[in-house]
């Protein structure tokens, strides 16, 4: 028909758009035009939303052999520079589907795209090897050994080092960070708060003294020039909870109050159930108080204490808790 010979760029990328066939895609993508000729004057300018599509139904459909020879493609294309999120995507597909060796190397071969390696990307790998776990085959045998020891580097502090290479681990934070910026990743707080996330997932398994550890990262983030976000505030509440570190909670609590930020409700309601199960009632009080200040105290928290304290048949308590938040 005159119809497919005339088809355009912008006409192919919507028939992609709406082919839920990821093989007949593929085959639309490599003929727009079927009833052409079989050597065309002008090979098909596609654009580069239809490399997307194309990249993006393959890789959810787990045809990574497909997948690889549109990104071999658009490799060759000199018109453009793909954006950085087409290879964030790539490495996820290769995570979701355990392929730790494809992920970093996708990671590896992003600037010979003409794209920038940021801390996207960085984070889509990061995530991808947590879900696959298998990082001492990426580290040994791999030739990629410098974004290796920086992401295993990353990952030990996430809680999930190894343990054959536990030793390699003791590289001090700072060495990371420098490896960082020489590659031009600068750490966000977004990194800082994975980090974070990381040191309390290791504290609920049982090693002493990470809570702490996440603390005094969280801490010293102006430092670093990464002043925490309300993300970062809300990873440190809830990790403090978590943790049933509750006083320190409540320190965290008042600045995100003063700060404007919302925790959790869940995270909320578990800090205040711990103070009441520990029974110091005059700092539950303050706590309540400060919550109430910032908004942020939800009904069913208030009720919870109530019937713990009435539970403990301290009603004198109630109405004191009753008249101080009245005020």
């Amino acid at each position: 028909m005159n119809a497919s010979k005339s088809i355009s760029p912008f006409r192919l990328s919507s028939l992609l758009r709406r082919q839920k066939d990821p093989i007949l895609a593929l085959q639309l993508f490599q003929n727009p035009k079927p009833d052409s000729t079989p050597q065309p004057k002008k090979p098909f300018r596609y654009s580069l939303l239809s490399y997307d599509l194309i990249i993006t139904k393959l890789g959810r459909a787990k045809m990574f052999d497909q997948m690889d020879q549109i990104l071999h493609q658009l490799k060759q294309e000199p018109r453009f520079a793909p954006p950085e999120i087409i290879f964030c995507n790539v490495i996820s597909f290769y995570g979701r589907a355990h392929l730790p060796d494809r992920a970093l190397q996708m990671f590896d071969k992003i600037p010979t795209f003409r794209c920038h390696r940021t801390v996207k990307s960085l984070n889509s790998l990061l995530n991808a090897l947590l879900r696959c776990g298998e990082f001492e085959k990426i580290c040994c045998s791999n030739e990629y050994l410098d974004d290796a020891w920086k992401v295993l580097d990353e990952m030990s502090r996430k809680g999930i080092p190894p343990n054959s290479l536990k030793e390699a681990f003791k590289l001090k934070e700072d060495m990371a960070k420098e490896e960082m910026l020489m590659r031009k990743i600068k750490p966000d707080a977004a990194v800082y708060s994975t980090l974070i996330s990381g040191l309390f997932k290791l504290g609920r398994k049982g090693e002493e003294g990470k809570w702490s550890e996440a603390n005094d990262l969280f801490e010293d983030l102006p430092r670093r020039g990464c002043p925490p976000d309300v993300v970062s505030y809300r990873i440190m509440f809830t990790g403090l909870c978590d943790c049933r570190q509750f006083r320190e909670a409540a320190l965290v609590l008042d600045e995100m109050i003063f700060k404007g930020y919302a925790p959790h409700c869940l995270s909320a309601h578990k800090l205040v159930e711990g103070l009441c199960r520990e029974g110091d009632m005059e700092f539950v009080r303050t706590v309540l108080t400060s919550m109430g200040n910032g908004n942020v105290l939800h009904v069913d928290t208030w009720a919870m204490v109530i019937s713990m304290v009435c539970k403990k048949e301290k009603l004198s308590n109630v109405s004191e808790l009753v008249d101080s938040l009245l005020v």
